[in-house]
């Protein structure tokens, strides 16, 4: 039923009786994590998809309880190789409410990073919060507004910070099922 529904999104009559398979799978599974994942797509199914999800550990919320090294290691993540290639910088953090230092080097389509030491020559140093740098992070503020409000300051190249963050995927936070037209 699942490729009659991905074929034709209109036919409210597969998207029933595959519904209807989901919950009764979801009824008898053992395990907890299949009998949400049926009754979940049982749900979208019949009535849509409710909006997006927060990505678990990702939350604005809980970003200050993430290690310096965990949210670089995320960003590192979520770059855009292909649009990445051909630039080389480097970008020295310091951020003053937790006397922490980190190296980050934008080569070879590769976001790396070295905690607690600084390069030789870096393109940009900047010096914020680490509140301030979850706020860029969670996308609730831009890197121009936290310079702008005086939250940042650059020494430098003062772009390269925007276009990092311009360079980094925003991932789809649901599994893409077919809404209902």
């Amino acid at each position: 039923m699942n490729q009659l529904v991905f074929a034709d999104p209109d036919n409210a009559a597969a998207r029933e009786l595959c519904a209807d398979a989901h919950e009764q799978l979801g009824y008898q599974a053992e395990s907890a994590t299949w009998r949400n994942a049926y009754l979940l797509a049982a749900q979208e199914l019949r009535g849509g998809i409710g909006g997006s999800r927060a990505v678990g550990f990702l939350r604005p919320d809980m970003l200050p309880a993430l290690s310096t090294e965990v949210v670089f290691d995320w960003l590192g993540v979520r770059l855009k190789a292909e649009q990445a290639g051909g630039l080389h910088w480097r970008i020295d953090w310091h951020f003053t409410d937790r006397g922490e230092v980190v190296a980050q080097n934008l080569e070879n389509a590769t976001l790396t990073q070295r905690l607690g030491t600084v390069s030789a020559a870096p393109d940009a140093r900047v010096t914020t919060t680490r509140a301030a740098f979850d706020r860029l992070v969670g996308g609730s503020a831009g890197f121009e507004a936290l310079l702008a409000e005086g939250a940042a300051r650059v020494e430098g190249d003062a772009t390269l910070p925007a276009r990092l963050f311009a360079l980094l995927d925003v991932f789809e936070t649901i599994f893409p099922v077919v809404t209902p037209r």
